[in-house]
């Protein structure tokens, strides 16, 4: 297959890059505020520019239980999709909009929607179980999904080509760090544990969003009545987190900000740190837990990759796992690469997020250009 074009629409923007047949990025295109329509004077001018788009790949945040493989798309799975955006209002109609865009200009080619939560649709019962009340959980379909299953997919595949191992002979804990975070454990190359849940709210502090929080806590607030529902959600989504704990000027929930203020000897801003650190490494020794061990952790996501004090935090408190890392290869990673102490037990590495790689390799397999292992995962629609 020639090129793939992936398109990944986040809550306002669009992202858009143009791979050819070694994956090379021929180009790329992000509109910062994207209307939503196809008419939309980059996205034209773009899509105009560049030929030979031989297929779509559409990052789509949430597949609910059926949906749990890149799918090509068609009028049953557009439902499918819309059915699930009370799961991810902020980006499954963004998703829909691109959907419609893309398919609108380039109506004569194949279009394949690949799923944030598919990549976790392996996780064994006892961790996708909530104990809830089982009539509950039967009426409404509750369950843990997880989400960043694109970067962690892709995270967990490039640590075993780095470590030239068998990724089916690894356990790695991959960190996608950003302003949404969550992480995944990942043995035999498939997810078995992760922190994110039935929304991407539970599990890791974030940028604005707190992470899992008792729920006991959530109806006191609401049956004291000062609070309603709509504040509370938009709280929990807006203003919780990095922002609710570190209390900047302006709300600010961007990581890099708060630790210049803890740095400057806000009060807040120190806690605020120290809450991140400590729930990382908590839970990087959950997601151990869950695979009897660690081989390899790995940091990703823009969090990930580019702030070396976190990664140094979070494997200052995990030597008991056997993680180490070098400080000096620590402050100079850039880009793909390992930063083990030599002393250290378990590998630690630094990769890039390319979920858009990830996305291209799924729209050639589902579509039948790879090789028979990858086609058989990805089964092309009717088989």
């Amino acid at each position: 297959m020639s090129s793939v074009l992936v398109v990944n629409a986040g809550s306002s923007s669009l992202k858009l890059a143009l791979l050819g047949p070694a994956e090379e990025a021929a180009a790329t295109l992000t509109i910062d505020r994207w209307d939503g329509e196809p008419d939309h004077d980059e996205l034209r001018g773009f899509l105009g520019t560049h030929g030979g788009v031989a297929a779509v790949g559409h990052r789509v945040v949430h597949g609910g239980p059926d949906l749990t493989q890149a799918t090509i798309i068609d009028e049953p799975v557009l439902a499918q999709i819309k059915a699930l955006a009370d799961l991810a209002p902020l980006h499954q109609p963004r998703a829909l909009a691109a959907i419609a865009a893309a398919r609108a200009l380039l109506p004569q080619v194949p279009h394949v929607a690949c799923f944030d939560t598919a990549f976790h649709a392996t996780l064994p019962a006892a961790a996708r179980a909530y104990a809830l009340p089982a009539a509950w959980t039967a009426r409404y379909g509750l369950r843990r999904y997880g989400f960043h299953g694109l970067s962690h997919g892709y995270a967990a595949r490039r640590s075993a080509q780095l470590l030239k191992a068998d990724p089916r002979q690894l356990r790695i804990v991959t960190c996608h760090l950003g302003a949404g975070s969550s992480l995944a454990a990942v043995s035999g190359g498939v997810s078995v544990d992760t922190t994110m849940g039935f929304t991407p709210m539970e599990g890791l502090v974030m940028a604005t969003r707190p992470g899992s929080v008792d729920p006991g806590l959530l109806l006191w607030l609401l049956a004291r009545g000062d609070l309603t529902l709509d504040q509370v959600a938009d709280g929990l989504e807006q203003s919780a987190g990095l922002a609710g704990l570190a209390q900047l000027p302006g709300g600010s929930g961007d990581l890099r900000e708060v630790r210049a203020a803890a740095d400057a000897g806000r009060a807040p801003a120190r806690l605020a740190v120290e809450v991140h650190a400590h729930r990382l490494r908590r839970e990087i020794a959950a997601m151990a837990a869950a695979m009897d061990g660690l081989d390899a952790l790995v940091f990703t996501g823009g969090i990930g990759e580019h702030q070396p004090q976190i990664r140094a935090e979070a494997a200052a408190g995990l030597g008991f796992l056997g993680v180490a890392i070098d400080p000096g290869r620590n402050q100079a990673a850039a880009g793909d690469g390992e930063i083990t102490a030599a002393s250290a037990r378990v590998a630690t590495l630094v990769v890039t997020a390319r979920e858009d790689l990830e996305i291209a390799r799924q729209v050639r397999a589902v579509l039948g250009q790879a090789d028979g292992s990858a086609a058989a995962a990805y089964p092309r629609e009717g088989s």
